[in-house]
């Protein structure tokens, strides 16, 4: 996903910013008002470390587009990614300075940037506590800001959606990238009539996952980031047997080198409790059964997350209630992650604030003038 999707970003924004326009309106035939962008300067780009090149191109290729210079600091936990695409930017052609990557810790090197007077304006992408603080650090500066954060995002499926396309594509968004991908569906609500039915064929495509090296071509799951993210999501798992939950399979530490997890599913949690309310990140899914449209929208939307949401129903028009009732910045109907870089993307509530793709991003990464000229 990572390079494809970085490369995606790169040409999108380069043909994007021939097409930007601009409005002008004329004013009672007294005058003509027109609105100019212009580049804001130095860029403070923070990115995760879950899609190191993916997450960080698509800050830095609309930045640059914009006509920025950026300074960018990846996550220390995958720092040779950032530092690669900054060496081949130089061999493509892009002037030096106008891409700078700083390592460190957030602490310093990216509170560093959040604080500095001449970087007027930041994206920062990365977990809601951390986006917290970039906030604090860069309102007294009056910087712009567009914060992509955490998520704990829905998966919600009626009883007449197509089960084989419902539950293959649930595998897909529960368990990809071991389920450190902030738009994973991890809580899964399934209509109480085909409830049974889910949960078992669900249970049976998860244990059918094959956990290995993630640089071998049949490995579905690879290892977790490091120790102590590994400790963070089977504390989780033990949480959820004290808050009454069932792990109907997996859960279990993989006997080999490296941070593996079997894959978990979890059944007899409420929304109330803290498993379906605080983001996890790792590869754990929980099943929860609803009655009717009502309470799957409200069970959908009990935490304090609003990234995204997935829909599976043949019922067109339920598609659209509820994806217009969803506290979610997207909503994929009957499919997950099909993206178009036009679109705007972000979240609601503490899952962020701005929008990233499209013109939404070249559009933050400007500053707008309005000229306004009497006509004779």
């Amino acid at each position: 996903m990572d390079i494809p999707r970085a490369v995606a970003n790169f040409r999108f924004f380069a043909t994007a910013i021939l097409h930007e326009s601009s409005e002008a309106h004329v004013t009672d035939a007294r005058a003509l008002n027109y609105t100019l962008r212009h580049p804001m300067g130095v860029a403070g780009l923070i990115s995760p470390w879950n899609l190191p090149l993916y997450l960080l191109s698509w800050k830095i290729a609309p930045a640059i587009a914009a006509g920025n210079t950026c300074v960018a600091k990846p996550s220390e936990l995958t720092p040779l990614t950032s530092n690669r695409l900054a060496e081949l930017s130089l061999e493509a052609g892009l002037p030096p300075g106008v891409m700078n990557i700083v390592h460190g810790y957030g602490a310093k090197a990216g509170a560093a940037i959040c604080e500095h007077p001449d970087v007027p304006l930041i994206s920062f992408t990365g977990g809601t506590v951390t986006g917290a603080k970039v906030a604090a650090a860069a309102a007294p500066l009056f910087k712009k800001l567009s914060l992509e954060l955490g998520g704990k995002n829905p998966n919600l499926i009626f009883a007449d959606a197509d089960l084989d396309d419902a539950i293959a594509t649930s595998i897909q968004s529960s368990f990809a990238n071991q389920g450190e991908i902030c738009l994973c569906g991890s809580r899964i609500f399934v209509e109480r009539a085909i409830y049974d039915t889910f949960v078992e064929r669900f249970v049976a495509a998860t244990r059918k996952l094959r956990i290995g090296d993630p640089s071998a071509p049949d490995t579905d799951v690879g290892a977790l980031i490091s120790e102590a993210h590994l400790q963070k999501v089977t504390g989780y798992l033990d949480l959820a047997k004290e808050e009454g939950g069932t792990i109907v399979t997996g859960g279990n530490r993989v006997d080999r080198d490296g941070f593996f997890l079997e894959p978990a599913v979890i059944t007899g949690l409420g929304c109330e409790c803290r498993v379906l309310q605080e983001e996890i990140f790792g590869p754990v899914v929980t099943i929860t059964p609803f009655d009717g449209d009502d309470e799957a929208i409200r069970s959908a939307n009990s935490t304090r997350y609003g990234l995204s949401a997935t829909v599976w129903t043949r019922d067109l028009q339920r598609a659209h209630r509820v994806a217009a009732a969803m506290h979610a910045g997207t909503v994929w109907i009957n499919c997950w992650l099909l993206r178009d870089l036009r679109v705007p993307f972000g979240g609601m509530k503490e899952s962020g604030v701005g929008r990233e793709g499209g013109l939404e991003s070249l559009h933050f990464f400007t500053e707008a003038k309005n000229v306004c000229v009497k006509l004779a």
